[in-house]
């Protein structure tokens, strides 16, 4: 018998209007923004003026059919993902300690994956086997058949959920279309081996961002026999920023995605569709759109964008640190200002974590956030000012930050009760020092 779930993150109206907009408006989004990118010039207003025009019908008749090639691609790059996640080696990792006492174990293997997909793809276009102009010359097919083959998978974690659950951290909210949305399980895995949020978040979608970010290179090269400098820098920044999340990939199994986020419609459907569709569209902008900058304004671009990437690292490794030491650490020089918090958990159980209170942690308690928004403003920025569009994803980006700060605040804040109040008093700023 499944046991009940805690509450969810938001409270019941803020939860139904995220249900009913992310299924209802998120799917048709894709393919508008992937429209627009492609077919309208980059042009939101002339979308907007077909769509005003032309009604349902008219978003009906752009939405791509999924054809057999999208799904081959899709099968082949799913089955080669989930291949080098069983079969290649890594050093064993564990996640943190769950709410009803499991600690996942992972084989850290993302560095090795990520350098075999990368070399495997350039390696099939350079030597003749595969021309990637092929993907994104499908490319809204294959938006589309994520789409519906994401919610599927999602009712698949939804049945697992209930009727064969990988852990104890699993349960419902008695609810159909919550437990859809938010999920059933903490660590859904098939088999021992194979765990699906690693997959759904890791392997496939920030793996496609890069192997996307690449196709996006392969079709100008094939368009206009170069790579615009605007293209090169915005894939170059982007791959920085994806090598350190691979890099960093152990770090990343602590954060809320991982550790306190269910594997439902909210995270997977996100990290299977969401992420190679918009967190990718700078890069399918600028294949049409090539902008000359000149090599001062580029190098000035990537070095601001890869000073941010590199802040944002080092403000994960410094937490990293802080508790692989159990505090007993430098930070800036300097012994670490900390509290030390107790809490209670589910089982009843007394325990204590430390809470960082110096170095970046001590300017906001999500400064980190702050350099993750401006790299993507920075490789966003290649494509200048002349359509709103390449700068979407920097929007959404901010948007789904704060709320996330919001909710890691919320869940602290419940987790440790006065501790979190000492901390906050430490650390009065949420993101911005001085300002919010």
């Amino acid at each position: 018998m499944v046991e009940a779930a805690t509450k969810t993150v938001h409270s019941p109206l803020v939860t139904y209007v995220s249900v009913v907009s992310l299924l209802t408006l998120c799917p048709p989004f894709v393919i508008l923004l992937w429209y627009t990118m492609v077919h309208a010039d980059g042009s939101v207003s002339q979308t907007w003026d077909y769509l005003i025009g032309n009604g349902l019908k008219g978003l009906i008749d752009i939405w791509p059919k999924p054809t057999a090639t999208a799904w081959k691609l899709i099968g082949c790059y799913g089955a080669f993902e989930a291949a080098l996640q069983l079969l290649l080696p890594g050093k064993t990792v564990e996640g943190p300690i769950s709410p009803k006492g499991n600690r996942p174990v992972y084989k850290a293997n993302g560095v090795l994956a990520y350098a075999v997909t990368i070399a495997t793809y350039i390696g099939i276009w350079w030597f003749g086997i595969f021309n990637p102009s092929i993907v994104y010359d499908h490319l809204g097919e294959i938006f589309s058949a994520l789409i519906f083959g994401s919610f599927l998978f999602c009712v698949f974690l939804y049945i697992k959920g209930h009727v064969a659950p990988s852990s104890t951290d699993s349960g419902s909210l008695g609810n159909i279309i919550i437990d859809f949305y938010w999920g059933m399980e903490l660590y859904p895995r098939i088999g021992k081996n194979f765990d699906i949020k690693v997959f759904t978040n890791c392997r496939f979608g920030m793996m496609s961002w890069a192997v996307l970010a690449l196709t996006y290179c392969f079709k100008q090269y094939e368009l206009y026999g170069k790579v615009a400098d605007s293209l090169l820098v915005n894939t170059i920044l982007m791959l920085v920023y994806i090598t350190k999340f691979f890099w960093w990939e152990a770090g990343y199994w602590n954060t809320m995605d991982i550790a306190h986020d269910r594997a439902g419609f909210y995270i997977c459907w996100g990290c299977l569709v969401w992420v190679p569709s918009i967190y990718t569209s700078p890069g399918m902008y600028l294949v049409n759109h090539p902008v000359d900058l000149g090599s001062q304004l580029a190098l000035f671009i990537l070095a601001a964008g890869v000073l941010c990437v590199y802040v944002n690292y080092d403000c994960d490794r410094q937490r990293q640190e802080f508790r692989r030491t159990n505090g007993k650490c430098l930070i800036w020089g300097k012994p670490p200002s900390k509290i030390v918090a107790s809490y209670t958990t589910t089982t009843g159980e007394t325990k204590s974590s430390l809470l960082l209170t110096s170095g970046w942690w001590g300017l906001a308690r999500h400064f980190h956030y702050v350099p993750e928004i401006l790299a993507s403003f920075f490789w966003s920025l290649p494509a200048l000012f002349n359509h709103f569009i390449p700068y979407f994803y920097v929007i959404f980006l901010t948007i789904l930050l704060v709320d996330r700060a919001t909710r890691d605040d919320d869940r602290c804040r419940s987790k440790y009760g006065k501790y979190w109040k000492m901390y906050c008093n430490k650390v009065p700023y949420r993101i911005i020092p001085g300002i919010y």
